[in-house]
């Protein structure tokens, strides 16, 4: 590339270093857009005369020009070689590249912003419970494309397949696409709407947690801001800020209309009853069985009902941010909001990890931002791994990362305690996503409270304890225990100091430790560690003790 076609490139207010302050993060994810991102970028780049914002391009393996007409930016950071990660993976590698911004702008890159379409997207962001904003969609010619849309169900979906886009006054509950003139002429709180622009305010981002990776391109939108809307934000339509829309800059062909229906029934799968989604899945497969002359559809119908079908749709590789099984890991910028800085929290979270690289960056998502700004210290015990689970706890500042040689929980426990510099600590497995609400409620209740340790508590058999996955919600614990201790639907069991531990904790034989999948709290005058009862690998005698304790420098009932 000429001098010259650099200078146009680049002509017009620069962009924000990395190390340079700004109110806005903007991630574009590209695949073949060589014809439309340098339009992209100079749209960006007029509003960048009144957003100080950073801007970072994460290309998903183009095979074009793309990743030159960005790198033709100096001042735009350009993301590369993580291969086709789709578009929620792409989202995630770039979110977690910008630092601390208040907010992200994810956008397609085959738009062109209007002037005036990012202040009005961060002034519709200021209202108090405004997780999400979304844009007027233009098409070519400047008219109001249909992107806003409302929650799936079987009867939206229904009359979708049945009458498309025919009667288009019909009832809601007929039609998932709101075709309403009236609903794009004012501001107003919506389900969902197209992922082509979306504004995430950035304590959204960590509360909701990653863009679900599984769908790999369509209904990740969806999926997000039924997250956002569950999470108590709102999602906001703002009709003031237009954006121009070319479409189709994702690409078509069969395998994108297979994997349309086929992420249709994902998201029933992931979020409704079994019931609703096998009638999901019924309707999609009907819809594309009455367009079987139309090669995608017959490839969805294929797809829909042969499982190996199914597995050769593009998938991306995991980029350790993945938000697997509904567990709200947090993910994107830093902790910079525009609400006051976290308060200040003493404490440690111990995270013993084997093998867990397609996990650990979710749990560490919710925590790592969160306990950097408050004072809490992490650190991740890589006992035994053969994977990249220590590269990805690394990515996260302000984590410390042990690598054992030996693949044994105990010792990463005990080597993560001597690590660990502050008390109280939660010790949490590397697949247990934890709010950093939960977390902080818990670790004040230890440090001030009268509680001296407390363990997740659930009916009887091997299952007592935490669920892979399970979240720790904000909320209030049982009654005079340490509020925002619930572990899914679960409660913490405190142990009061200065009791005589009415209830020992269930499970612990001498010479096995007890936990497995678990969470684990201790205050400092703790001395043993009160664990959720579950099968775990034996151990050392006096590695882990489940017995509730006494009064302080009583001997444990477990004779220990």
């Amino acid at each position: 590339m000429t001098a010259q076609a650099e200078r146009r490139a680049t002509a017009g207010p620069a962009f924000a270093a990395a190390d340079e302050p700004a109110e806005l993060g903007v991630v574009v994810v590209t695949y073949d857009n060589e014809a439309h991102l340098d339009r992209l970028l100079a749209s960006l780049r007029l509003e960048a005369a009144g957003t100080r914002m950073r801007v970072v391009v994460v290309d998903n393996g183009s095979s074009d020009g793309t990743v030159r007409r960005a790198r033709a930016h100096a001042d735009v950071r350009t993301l590369t070689g993580h291969g086709n990660v789709g578009y929620a993976g792409g989202i995630n590698v770039g979110a977690a590249a910008l630092g601390d911004v208040p907010a992200v702008l994810v956008l397609n890159a085959d738009l062109v912003l209007e002037p005036g379409a990012v202040p009005a997207l961060l002034a519709r962001l200021h209202r108090p419970r405004a997780g999400v904003v979304l844009p007027m969609l233009l098409d070519r010619s400047g008219a109001a494309q249909p992107s806003l849309r409302r929650e799936p169900s079987v009867t939206r979906s229904l009359g979708d397949a049945v009458l498309g886009r025919f009667l288009g006054d019909r009832p809601g509950w007929l039609s998932e696409t709101v075709r309403d003139p009236t609903a794009y002429a004012w501001a107003h709180p919506v389900d969902w709407g197209t992922g082509a622009a979306v504004l995430v305010r950035a304590e959204t981002a960590r509360s909701v947690g990653p863009w679900d990776e599984r769908f790999f391109l369509y209904s990740e939108e969806t999926d997000y801001c039924r997250r956002v809307r569950e999470a108590g934000w709102e999602v906001w339509f703002e009709p003031a800020a237009r954006v121009r829309h070319a479409a189709g800059g994702s690409g078509r062909g069969p395998e994108l209309t297979a994997l349309l229906q086929v992420n249709r029934v994902r998201y029933a799968r992931k979020h409704r009853a079994a019931p609703v989604a096998g009638a999901t899945l019924a309707v999609t497969a009907v819809t594309s069985l009455a367009r079987t002359w139309d090669p995608g559809h017959r490839s969805a119908l294929r797809a829909l009902l042969v499982p190996a079908a199914r597995r050769a749709l593009p998938r991306g590789r995991p980029t350790g941010l993945v938000q697997a099984d509904g567990g709200r890991a947090a993910a994107g910028p830093g902790p910079a909001t525009r609400s006051a800085a976290p308060a200040r929290v003493t404490g440690s979270v111990v995270v013993p990890a084997h093998d867990e690289a397609a996990v650990i960056g979710r749990t560490l998502a919710t925590l790592a931002p969160w306990a950097r700004a408050s004072g809490v210290d992490v650190v991740v015990v890589c006992n035994g791994c053969t994977d990249g689970t220590a590269d990805v706890a690394r990515r996260f500042p302000g984590v410390r990362v042990l690598e054992l040689p030996e693949g044994s929980k105990p010792r990463a426990l005990d080597a993560g305690d001597r690590a660990a510099r502050a008390f109280p600590r939660v010790y949490l497995d590397a697949d247990v996503t934890a709010s950093p609400a939960a977390v902080a409620a818990t670790l004040r209740a230890l440090a001030e409270g009268p509680w001296l340790a407390a363990r997740p508590a659930g009916g009887g058999g091997r299952r007592r304890g935490v669920r892979p996955g399970a979240r720790l919600p904000p909320g209030a614990g049982p009654a005079g225990g340490p509020a925002g201790g619930s572990v899914g639907c679960r409660r913490l069991r405190p142990v009061r100091r200065g009791s005589r531990a009415a209830r020992p904790v269930p499970g612990p034989r001498r010479g096995r430790p007890v936990g497995g999948r678990a969470v684990r709290l201790r205050g400092e005058a703790g001395g043993r560690r009160a664990a959720g009862a579950g099968g775990g690998a034996p151990g050392p005698p006096g590695a882990w003790c489940g017995c509730s304790r006494g009064p302080p420098g009583a001997r444990p009932r477990c004779g220990r």
